[in-house]
């Protein structure tokens, strides 16, 4: 017999992972994989993420409180990162922008929106949220230049949808 909370557990983990392959086979710029993803799963990993967002708060806004408490509601949060790579590309003189650096931006939203489509077509509550990268940034989880985490949930009530803030 299977508990209701170990079924939906697992069946978090098991999106969390087809999360991973989804933004692992998304769309690359020159075909120049620069994508990496993890899953933290054990409620310890799920704390100190948690604990690191709440610590470096005064440096970028109290809303990482407000997102570490999710975190620590959360089933499972999956880390998606790019690390920013030359392609070789010339930049034309006139340009206000490095093309590396935008096609490797680019690969890091398509393949954070083909994970979150899979969550959503599998039911997983799920919500991408920049203070979760920031942390896990400096808790090193990631080999990436850039890090967003999107924390997932199984519940009757999605618990990322009235989040108050600021607190009251």
């Amino acid at each position: 017999m299977l508990e209701e909370k170990e079924v939906l557990k697992k069946s978090v983990v098991q999106v969390a992972e087809l999360m991973v392959l989804s933004a692992k086979t998304a769309p690359k710029a020159r075909g120049v994989d620069n994508v990496e993803s993890i899953i933290l799963t054990e409620r310890e990993e799920l704390e100190a993420l948690a604990e690191k967002m709440e610590e470096i708060a005064p440096l970028y806004g109290d809303f990482f409180k407000r997102d570490a408490e999710n975190v620590k509601k959360s089933d499972a949060v999956v880390l998606i990162g790019c690390r920013i790579v030359s392609l070789g590309l010339k930049k034309p003189e006139d340009a206000p922008i490095d093309p590396d650096l935008v096609n490797s931006i680019v690969n890091l939203g398509l393949a954070i929106g083909s994970a979150v489509k899979t969550a959503s077509l599998l039911n997983v509550d799920n919500r991408v949220m920049y203070s979760i990268g920031v942390a896990a940034k400096e808790l090193k989880l990631l080999n990436a230049d850039i890090v967003y985490g999107i924390p997932l949930s199984a519940r009757s009530k999605n618990i990322y949808f009235d989040r108050v803030w600021p607190p009251r």
